[in-house]
């Protein structure tokens, strides 16, 4: 797979629009919006989930859903996948709430160390996935987020704005805000 593109281009943005306003008028011109979003779509609900079965179902259900209320869509000058990601996101929440199960958090070695460099910026931590792990468990869902998007995924604070329907400048406060609780919890594990 290749690594996704976050950040578009007005001009991309205004051209996807023009393909959303088919689609809202012809329903089966949704097709090409569903193309050129599945893989990342799937990707983003396969790192919260872990299983690919419930992966294919809830992405399923995301383009389901947003093709049902695509005539409800407007244009407000952001990427129409920010739209696709909160629908995921509703959708992946709404699965955890009705099985009551604990969410999936992928930590891999680079993600790890995405999140090592901005958190030892000043001070030097002691991080390893143990504590990451326990660290993780303390945050709000939220949290783990906004986590997740800025330093696993690597997604400007622009695009997170976007998905989660705030200012870029308030994503940034709260990504800040987040590594500061972490930096703290880091450091009250790590004496333990």
């Amino acid at each position: 797979m290749a690594s996704p593109k976050y950040t578009l281009t007005q001009q991309v943005i205004e051209e996807e629009w023009v393909l959303i306003q088919a689609a809202q008028k012809f329903p089966a011109r949704f097709g090409v919006l569903y193309s050129r979003y599945y893989e990342q779509i799937f990707r983003f609900i396969y790192q919260r989930m872990g299983d690919e079965e419930l992966t294919a179902d809830i992405c399923a259900q995301t383009f389901l859903k947003a093709m049902q209320n695509l005539s409800r869509y407007s244009y407000k000058g952001v990427p129409f996948s920010a739209w696709l990601y909160r629908i995921a996101s509703n959708e992946i929440a709404q699965f955890y709430r009705q099985n009551q199960k604990n969410r999936v958090i992928t930590l891999e070695d680079n993600y790890v160390n995405n999140l090592k460099e901005e958190l030892d910026e000043k001070e030097e931590l002691e991080i390893n996935i143990g504590i990451l792990e326990k660290v993780i468990k303390e945050l709000k869902p939220d949290e783990v987020q906004m986590v997740e998007m800025r330093f696993f995924e690597k997604r400007p604070f622009k695009e997170i704005g976007d998905i989660l329907d705030m200012t870029e400048n308030n994503a940034k406060v709260k990504v800040y805000r987040i590594l500061q609780k972490m930096k703290k919890l880091f450091d009250d594990l790590s004496t333990e």
